[in-house]
């Protein structure tokens, strides 16, 4: 299967690259960045094996497509989109925190409440709730941004101030462009049928101290969705949820023994279950976005982004 697992693009002006879980920054003359989505599927903080055909695409068009539909509201790093696969945008100094919103109790938040926790990154959760659960206000629970190999923790805000993480005065801007991005978020979700259920935000500083939202946006890696139709029939019956996000591929791992833990071995993914997985990312793209997706040319995915990437930077 062509996938693009890893680059080594040597792009005029270069300074650095910094190689996350699945994307791939070209720091380009201090100015620019070069944002590479790759094939990689990270979970549980682990990068797995093997690619995914078309996941870089998908994520990286889904984030452009809703970079745009909120710049309105929040001001972003993109640039411009040269390949299917890469983003460029403004050089921006990241926040060292991830911000999580979370409109209902589910995954991380839900497994954290079945172990008998009632309070999440500082803020209280009632009692009586069950997983899926809608909450009465959505809640902030950002983690901290774990260097790559390390796992992302959950931290509170008066620990992100306190420790120095971040300024307060910057701290309110983060809380209030998280809220006006699940909103937005949250509304285009109902729009295709969906339920924006939970959902991470990054943001940067420019050189001249704008706070800028970066990274990706409303993907399937970062957020969760679950279909609305028969949301609350499923939830009265006590029904899994339809969902559309990388938590069906969590769940196949946590069925083979693998929740990121040390000892456990990630399990082999045969080539039929990377089909199905690639073909899950495709439905995701199609019912978020509400647009048929058409495959980009991956007979050579290398040299194609390399060639469309020097083109946008010799202009």
């Amino acid at each position: 299967m062509n996938t693009i697992t890893t680059t080594d693009f040597q792009f005029p002006n270069q300074k650095s690259v910094y190689r996350g879980k699945v994307r791939e920054v070209y720091n380009i003359n201090d100015e620019l960045l070069v944002m590479i989505a790759t094939d990689r599927l990270s979970a549980f903080d682990v990068v797995m094996p093997k690619g995914i055909p078309y996941k870089g695409q998908i994520l990286n068009q889904i984030a452009t497509r809703f970079m745009q539909l909120t710049e309105d509201i929040v001001p972003n790093w993109l640039i411009a989109t040269p390949d299917p696969n890469v983003a460029v945008g403004h050089l921006c100094e990241p926040f060292k925190v991830e911000m999580v919103i979370r409109g209902y109790l589910a995954g991380h938040a839900a497994r954290e409440y079945a172990a008998g926790k009632r309070t999440l990154c500082g803020v209280t959760l009632a009692e009586g709730l069950k997983e899926n659960d809608k909450l009465p206000e959505p809640i902030i629970t950002p983690t901290t941004k774990a260097d790559n190999g390390s796992h992302d923790e959950d931290i509170s805000r008066e620990a992100i101030l306190s420790n120095g993480i971040v300024t307060e005065e910057d701290y309110l801007v983060l809380e209030k462009y998280t809220r006006a991005l699940y909103q937005r978020g949250t509304e285009i979700a109902a729009s295709r049928g969906l339920i924006l259920v939970d959902t991470k935000y990054e943001f940067g500083k420019t050189k001249d101290g704008k706070i800028f939202l970066i990274d990706e946006i409303h993907t399937p890696d970062s957020s969760r969705y679950f279909y609305a139709d028969g949301y609350q029939e499923r939830q009265e019956k006590g029904e899994e949820q339809k969902q559309l996000s990388k938590e069906f591929v969590r769940r196949w791992l946590i069925e083979n023994g693998f929740q990121g833990k040390e000892g456990q071995v990630i399990p082999n993914m045969t080539d039929e279950y990377i089909g199905t997985v690639s073909e899950r990312y495709i439905e995701l793209f199609e019912n978020i976005i509400g647009d048929k997706f058409v495959k980009a040319d991956i007979s050579d995915i290398h040299n194609r982004i390399e060639n469309n990437v020097l083109q946008f930077l010799n202009k």
